[in-house]
């Protein structure tokens, strides 16, 4: 089971945990702006999303972007331009605040009609030797609960994210442990 995977890819198997492909996808799912943070269009957009409002701009500061507001009426100006580190905070920032402001949204679309389908696909075993390779197939399930996890994937908080995740592939049954690590997690809200 889990402990198993604890030196996970040392004879080749390739794959994330099953926890960071849903946060990936849940990302997906919580759309926003797609121009990069280095392309001045995507970092206006996100300075405007980040200053629209005073409640935006203190879940900003919150976020850890903690920059006066002369630096940010510059930056909005274009009189200068945010250094490389900037950029990095800039960007965590707005995926952090576009987190929260989506969260309870998405979290009404996954939880509706029961619960939602998630497809989970298995850790990629091609560089595994073949007497090391272990029969892991395609998997389906139904997620009815998903508040734990959106609330954690919203915060910021990854292992809160793993505990939820893990807690929910036990209902896999006794294979669960073959899930820790996988290629791809898919599901649609």
């Amino acid at each position: 089971m889990p402990e198993r995977t604890i030196d996970f890819g040392k004879f080749g198997a390739r794959g994330i945990k099953g926890s960071d492909a849903v946060a990936r996808k849940l990302d997906e799912l919580s759309g926003g702006i797609v121009t990069p943070v280095t392309v001045k269009r995507g970092l206006m957009a996100r300075l405007h999303y980040l200053t629209k409002t005073e409640h935006s701009r203190r879940a900003a500061r919150d976020a850890g972007l903690t920059v006066t507001d002369r630096t940010l009426r510059a930056w909005l100006e274009e009189r200068r331009s945010p250094t490389k580190a900037n950029l990095e905070r800039i960007e965590a920032a707005y995926r952090q605040v576009r987190r929260q402001n989506v969260a309870r949204h998405l979290l009404r679309r996954l939880n509706a009609n029961g619960g939602t389908r998630v497809e989970i696909h298995p850790l990629n075993q091609s560089q595994v030797p073949r007497p090391l390779q272990r029969m892991v197939e395609y998997r389906t399930m139904n997620v009815r609960r998903w508040d734990r996890i959106v609330e954690a994937w919203a915060s910021g908080d990854h292992q809160g994210l793993d505990d939820a995740w893990e807690d929910t592939i036990v209902d896999l049954g006794s294979q669960w442990g073959q899930y820790e690590y996988v290629t791809n997690i898919g599901f649609a809200a």
